[in-house]
């Protein structure tokens, strides 16, 4: 599994805990994930 599937699939992870703050943590996650993706990361 390439490694910005990894991220995308722990922000996903993070940012559905009902936890409070892991919410923007998760969505900020799910960004650097898409940014490993567009720009190729593995």
């Amino acid at each position: 599994m390439r490694t910005s599937t990894l991220v995308l699939l722990a922000g996903v992870a993070i940012f559905a805990l009902p936890i409070p703050g892991t919410f923007i943590l998760g969505a900020l996650i799910l960004v650097v994930g898409a940014g490993l993706r567009v720009l190729g990361g593995n």
